[in-house]
């Protein structure tokens, strides 16, 4: 039976989520940003959460977790490089490992960049990948412990994934993204679209999570910094994909 994945806000921005195994009952909440969200989104769905899985150890994603797993008795699984950061989790894996939610099966990957513990899960069966704060609807995160040529590996092997893959990240910066993301490709008729489809879904209460890897691949400058137009923008014409990602990186940062 396929996986059931309901995605709802926590903070201001965060994007929370949930992933279901009809089969077994088994769920996992992806981060705990929050635990009144994640609490709110568990009544919602009727789901009895079983598991945690942590992407990363920065506080907005971790916090949640505490009271979390005192009500539920939730098994918590974190990066074995957040190890010192993320105390309180059962078990921790790294690069390869597997995690099972019931009979739902994720692969972890290291996905360096934004921090240097972050790992992405990807839920193959189901082509679904929770990527954290490394890839976002028409954006990525922010280089803060790593180097940008780490980060730009850890995007394109996400970029080499199915393009009907869902991508599930961990906040909704949409609108701020597509702002960018246009300045440097105003004449990309399908960032365009997106950039519109962006805007009602906020007068809808909505937000633009997941995306695709077909969507990112067309519409996110992140990663088409192989493109020629894309290239040009940024000031490194005719230079290879990771210096322009590099320059795209650095412009984002004072845009």
């Amino acid at each position: 039976m396929p996986a059931e994945i309901h995605v709802f806000r926590c903070l201001e921005d965060n994007i929370g989520a949930l992933i279901h195994d009809p089969q077994t009952g088994a769920c996992a909440a992806i981060d705990a940003p929050e635990e009144a969200a994640v609490e709110a989104a568990l009544a919602q769905t009727g789901w009895r959460l079983s598991d945690i899985l942590v992407t990363h150890r920065h506080a907005d994603h971790i916090q949640g977790i505490p009271g979390l797993k005192s009500r539920h008795g939730c098994r918590v699984v974190a990066p074995v490089k957040a190890q010192t950061d993320v105390p309180f989790a059962d078990t921790y894996v790294r690069e390869g490992d597997s995690v099972l939610v019931g009979e739902l099966n994720a692969h972890v990957w290291e996905t360096p960049g934004h921090c240097r513990d972050h790992i992405a899960y990807w839920f193959a069966a189901d082509r679904a990948l929770f990527a954290g704060d490394t890839l976002f609807t028409l954006g990525c995160g922010r280089v803060m412990e790593s180097s940008y040529a780490e980060m730009w590996h850890s995007l394109q092997r996400l970029a080499a994934l199915p393009g009907e893959a869902r991508v599930y990240s961990g906040h909704d910066y949409v609108l701020s993204n597509a702002k960018f993301a246009l300045a440097v490709e105003p004449g990309n008729d399908a960032l365009q679209a997106r950039q519109k489809e962006a805007e009602a879904a906020k007068a809808e209460g909505r937000f633009l999570v997941p995306s695709t890897i077909a969507e990112e691949k067309a519409t996110n400058p992140f990663l088409r910094a192989g493109e020629p137009a894309v290239a040009e923008a940024a000031g490194k014409a005719g230079a290879d994909a990771e210096t322009v990602f590099t320059a795209l990186r650095e412009w984002k940062n004072r845009f």
